[in-house]
């Protein structure tokens, strides 16, 4: 998925009756009716209906046609898209699996440094997909998008340094559990990003041991 597309998915979201639908969807086990959705919100299908195609057309939905609805009429059915972000519904497993690795890695020694490299790899590796990007912080902002941290951003009076901010962390009850990796982790995953970008440089990185949510300050070349 390009930036171009990363930031339609961002501006869909942005819509509080759109965002408002995502989640019902995010938290349904199967695809929903127009119908479904809209008693589920209090609103009328015509209301919600234009939402869901906004939605479909960024790529953030699959839709699937009902046979059984009305004669005459089949039923379409949303559901979210197989890479849409899924902004904190993981499946269960994920963070019981997220949770064992972090403790095999513990036993294993591993430390802060260690997660931090690993982290700065797969940050480069991320990277590569935003070749074409316009900037580093575009990029960057609808990466940590991507994985669901839903990243806020402030622009310092000088124009030349962002403040990045994560409004939710997918992994925050493990990271108050084990911050020297988990934070570590992320930590990476940023300067390796912003390195291999090229244009921009992390100047700060302050984690929950800090502030309340992990913020980035990125200072643009």
């Amino acid at each position: 998925m390009d930036v171009q597309s990363q930031l339609d998915i961002l501006k869909a979201l942005g819509d509080n009756t759109r965002y408002a639908i995502y989640l019902e969807l995010a938290r349904s086990a199967r695809p929903l009716a127009t119908a479904e959705v809209s008693e589920a919100l209090g609103l009328h299908p015509n209301t919600v209906r234009p939402h869901l195609d906004r939605m479909r057309d960024v790529g953030l939905l699959d839709v699937s046609v009902d046979a059984r609805g009305e004669v005459g009429r089949p039923q379409h059915r949303y559901s979210l898209a197989e890479d849409a972000p899924s902004l904190g519904f993981e499946p269960p497993m994920m963070p019981f699996l997220a949770s064992m690795l972090v403790r095999l890695a513990e036993l294993a020694g591993a430390g802060g440094a260690d997660a931090l490299e690993v982290g700065r790899d797969q940050g480069r590796a991320e990277a590569a997909r935003y070749r074409t990007a316009p900037s580093c912080l575009e990029a960057l902002v609808a990466e940590l998008g991507r994985l669901g941290f839903d990243p806020t951003v402030e622009a310092d009076d000088d124009g030349e340094t962002a403040l990045i901010g994560f409004a939710h962390c997918p992994f925050r009850a493990l990271a108050e559990e084990h911050p020297e990796l988990v934070c570590s982790l992320h930590r990476g995953i940023i300067e390796g990003f912003v390195d291999a970008m090229g244009d921009a440089e992390v100047m700060d990185f302050r984690s929950l041991a800090h502030v309340p949510s992990c913020q980035v300050a990125l200072s643009t070349r």
